[in-house]
């Protein structure tokens, strides 16, 4: 489980095909501390770690042909830069919302508006069951925890302050690309109980 609180940017160093699947090389600033079978929140989307290198700063993990279906990993190409979390420790601080790093849909960014010293983002997704936002609701957009506002059924928006802006990958996004979203797993099982 994770909170949506990102640790640190991690930059793709090395993207290869295997069979259907696809591994990804990624430097961080904590890869010497990771294992193999830990769980890391890339983007928002809970990957394993298969492989660590502690003197280069790298780990590697494999995306399956169904999570790059449904999440942006497809995209990801060498130099981009990701939000990373490692999973919440039992004693750990619950500062953002559960997150348990299975995305639900993806989104494209429609708008960015400079605030002069925030930003408003607003997204739009396809609509469907159990996708459901509400106003000062929470939503995980690339792993980053955030509140919702101007929600509707296919579209939202968020308020992005400095340190997020610039300690995420919010600062190098821009209209038109694709982003992960998980929405609140409160919301989902009232919808999916509502639904029955």
């Amino acid at each position: 489980m994770f909170t949506g609180i990102i640790e640190a940017l991690g930059t793709v160093v090395a993207v290869a095909a295997d069979g259907t699947n696809r591994q990804f090389t990624v430097q961080s600033p904590f890869a010497v501390e990771l294992k193999i079978d830990q769980s890391v929140a890339h983007d928002g989307v809970c990957l394993t770690v298969v492989a660590v290198d502690a003197a280069a700063g790298t780990h590697v993990v494999t995306a399956i042909a169904e999570t790059l279906r449904v999440t942006n990993l497809g995209q990801w190409a060498p130099g981009r830069k990701i939000n990373l979390e490692r999973c919440l420790a039992a004693n750990g601080r619950f500062d953002g919302h559960i997150v348990q790093g299975h995305v639900d849909a993806t989104a494209e960014c429609v708008g960015i508006e400079d605030q002069n010293g925030s930003w408003i983002f607003r997204f739009r997704h396809a609509p469907g069951p159990g996708r459901v936002t509400v106003e000062k609701g929470s939503i995980c957009i690339n792993g980053t925890s955030l509140t919702c506002f101007e929600s509707t059924d296919d579209a939202f928006a968020v308020a992005i302050i400095p340190y997020t802006y610039e300690h995420t990958g919010f600062h190098q996004l821009q209209v038109g690309e694709v982003v992960n979203l998980e929405f609140d797993i409160v919301g989902k099982y009232v919808a999916k109980l509502l639904g029955r």
